[in-house]
């Protein structure tokens, strides 16, 4: 038996995972057990803080009696499984995945993605230079953060963090059909006139950088945004009396995004627009 943070006993499951023994917590996913068991299984569209869509379908495994591949994020672990993750089919339906996102999307803000595209020998070029891309310049509507459709992948977390899953503002769904489809606020108009709260909230759970800090925005295009140069310092806001954390990523000295701790009970990785975007006080030199 193990025990959640509520402590309530939960049942052990026991299956197997590329042939090893594993045991999880009864309503874990295949792609959580995957994990515990140090199986490495990507996946674009999967959020800690969000109940699965099963969009990007990276993740897909297979398993025994089953007649389709199933994507590991949504799919609860039962006893007696047999999980294979890394077969001939799994691989090439996660080849074809990443060659389709990446031959149609920008992806190089997209962790991990470059690994992936190495590791499944995916050519995204294949497809000639006729084929479809977005294409789309970003929006850049407001002070605070920048919309690049051309790095959008459809993942819908965007969606579910401002809807019924977080802040329940549903400022934004998702308009259009096929290729044409694109996450949008009403009447896919300015930010400025929809109705956005600036929480970022969308931004902490974007998956390829669709979503960016206009911070983080201006100084990738000039050419000085360097990770491996900051540094972030976990604090608690001090808006108001609710007691977030905030982590600060600094850079050169000046604070260049923030974003929360996903694990923090108090937020869940969730800030408003105070703690998100006011931090340009605590930098001003004058």
């Amino acid at each position: 038996m193990t025990v959640t943070s509520l402590g309530i006993p939960r049942r052990l499951l026991e299956f197997t995972i590329d042939g090893d023994p594993v045991r999880a917590p009864e309503g874990s996913t295949i792609l959580d057990a995957c994990r515990s068991a140090g199986k490495d299984v990507p996946t674009l569209c999967q959020g800690d803080t969000l109940t699965p869509k099963n969009a990007c379908r990276v993740c897909v495994v297979e398993v025994e009696g089953a007649r389709t591949l199933v994507p590991a994020c949504s799919r609860k672990a039962e006893a007696g499984m047999e999980v294979r993750t890394d077969t001939e089919r799994a691989r090439h339906s996660r080849k074809i995945v990443l060659e389709l996102l990446a031959s149609s999307v920008d992806l190089s803000t997209t962790p991990e993605v470059a690994g992936w595209l190495k590791e499944y020998e995916a050519k995204p070029d294949r497809f000639g230079p006729d084929a479809a891309r977005v294409d789309e310049q970003p929006r850049i509507d407001n002070d605070l953060y920048v919309r690049d459709y051309d790095k959008c992948i459809l993942c819908y977390k965007c969606v579910d963090a401002c809807g019924d899953q977080w802040q329940n503002t549903f400022a934004i769904s998702v308009t259009g059909r096929g290729f044409d489809a694109r996450i949008a606020v009403e009447h896919d108009g300015p930010l400025t006139d929809s109705a956005c709260v600036y929480c970022g909230n969308c931004i902490e759970v974007c998956p390829t950088g669709a979503l960016s800090f206009k911070s983080e925005f201006d100084m990738r295009a000039a050419g000085t945004w360097d990770e491996s140069a900051q540094t972030e310092t976990t604090t608690v806001c001090a808006y108001c009396g609710v007691g977030c954390n905030l982590t600060l990523h600094v850079q050169d000295n000046e604070i260049v995004k923030v974003t929360s701790p996903h694990d923090n009970p108090v937020t869940h990785g969730n800030l408003c627009i105070k703690g998100r975007f006011g931090y340009q006080h605590v930098q001003n030199r004058d």
